[in-house]
């Protein structure tokens, strides 16, 4: 907006002809500028409202992936919970049934690393607010930044992906990440849980000097947030005089409590061996994220009972020895091998919507379907803490499901309707306006 200021500015003192042309140009350009941020704001999906009235899913079959598939099926939810499921059941009197005859139910997709919300345009610095400044920020609460009006929530909706575990990057501490929810106004009504997991970039063991420093820093900051924490248990109790409050390491009492897993970046043998071996002495909950080469450990994850959210399967090989398939295999050999783990995909924020297709790939290389399926429901609500809420369809449970006309992580399935906590969401998305535009050209063209 400065820059329009200027152009604005400079005009007004120019009273030649030259000067009145380049007035009516700088106001040309303001004009034309501002042209797509009221597309932008115009394209948004609007959120749904909240429940307001019971809700029936009748005549479809329900995949609860708690246990099997229930024919032609009712599933009941008011207020946001599922009340309900099965095939007789009294339904209240002002319920709204829908009729969804053909179809399936499944529980929402989490996606259990990604930026959405807090990364939108890579050129542009502004979109963008992964990183704190310094290598050590526990304190970070990414849900603060997250941004509502992103237009990709609305793209990874459509897909099934109604839970984002959005992340922050950057440093040897990054912050803590949080359960958003895929519909709402505002970030505090979009999440649903706060500090769900503490991320640790392992340091590169290749820079030997590097890497003993930068783990050296690691065990420092946990010591001096252990002594914080002893100080301030000892002054809630009444047995020690007031101690200064501090973000950082008040923010890493709930990993030492075990309520907040320490989400580690790690993907050599090395980097996995070591950061086992530091969650060991530290006495805290590990949970590897990417582990490229975790079946290479599996003995060692399944000794400590450490799970794995491994960051891409449609990837290929990173080393040159590798065979093409590393990527893709990667999940059904931890399932072999008995590992705990969860499909989360890239990071990207803009490719979030593909992560579907990351558990397609995982069950075309030897992972069983409904195994693929768990990687992207079960499995991360386990490893997060999220399963009181999400994960399966139950009783007690979110309202948080898709309406598919098939499988969804078979390519051409489609999405007909999403509910995030009882919330019936807007289905429109840039990519579906765009192909609604696009498709209506053709037509012209072929009416010509």
């Amino acid at each position: 907006m400065k820059r329009f200021h200027l152009i604005f500015f400079h005009s007004e003192f120019l009273t030649s002809k030259l000067g009145k042309t380049m007035k009516y140009l700088s106001l040309f350009l303001i004009v034309v500028m501002a042209a797509p941020l009221a597309a932008s704001t115009a394209l948004s999906q609007t959120p749904a409202p909240m429940q307001s009235e019971p809700v029936a899913l009748v005549g479809g079959t329900i995949h609860t992936l708690a246990g099997d598939p229930i024919e032609n099926g009712i599933l009941l939810f008011e207020d946001g919970l599922i009340t309900a499921i099965g095939t007789d059941i009294s339904l209240p009197e002002n319920a709204r049934i829908e009729d969804i005859t053909g179809k399936h139910v499944y529980p929402g997709f989490i996606d259990s690393w990604n930026q959405i919300g807090i990364y939108e345009i890579g050129a542009v610095n502004m979109t963008t607010d992964i990183n704190e400044q310094g290598p050590v920020n526990p304190n970070v609460m990414v849900e603060r930044a997250f941004n509502p009006e992103s237009r990709h929530i609305g793209v990874a909706r459509s897909a099934g992906v109604l839970t984002s575990l959005t992340s922050p990057g950057g440093g040897l501490i990054s912050g803590m990440s949080a359960a958003m929810m895929m519909d709402g106004w505002s970030w505090d009504e979009m999440t649903l849980k706060s500090g769900a997991g503490l991320i640790v970039n392992w340091p590169n063991p290749n820079n030997a000097r590097n890497y003993a420093e930068q783990l050296e820093t690691l065990r420092e900051t946990f010591a001096d947030a252990r002594a914080y924490e002893k100080a301030f248990r000892a002054m809630e109790a009444g047995n020690a005089p007031h101690h200064d409050f501090d973000s950082r390491w008040h923010a890493m009492i709930a990993v030492f409590d075990g309520d907040t897993p320490v989400v580690v970046n790690a993907h050599d043998v090395r980097q996995i061996q070591d950061a086992i071996t530091w969650s060991v002495e530290e006495d805290v909950r590990l949970v590897i994220l990417g582990g490229r080469d975790a079946h290479l450990v599996a003995g060692h994850l399944n000794e400590h009972e450490i799970p794995v959210l491994i960051t891409t399967v449609q990837s290929s090989p990173s080393r040159w020895w590798e065979p093409y398939n590393a990527w893709y295999e990667l999940p059904s050999k931890l399932y072999d091998e008995g590992v705990i783990f969860a499909i989360a995909g890239s990071s990207s924020a803009a490719n979030v919507n593909r992560l579907p297709f990351e558990a397609g790939t995982a069950a075309a290389f030897g992972l069983p379907v409904e195994e693929a399926l768990k990687a992207l429901t079960v499995y991360p609500a386990r490893i997060l803490g999220l399963d009181d809420y999400i994960g399966t369809l139950e009783p007690g449970k979110h309202a948080t499901l898709m309406i598919t006309d098939g499988n969804p992580i078979e390519y051409r399935t489609q999405v007909s309707q999403v509910y995030i906590n009882g919330r019936k969401s807007d289905m429109n998305d840039m990519q579906r306006l765009l192909y609604e535009k696009y498709s209506e050209k053709v037509k012209q063209r072929q009416a010509e």
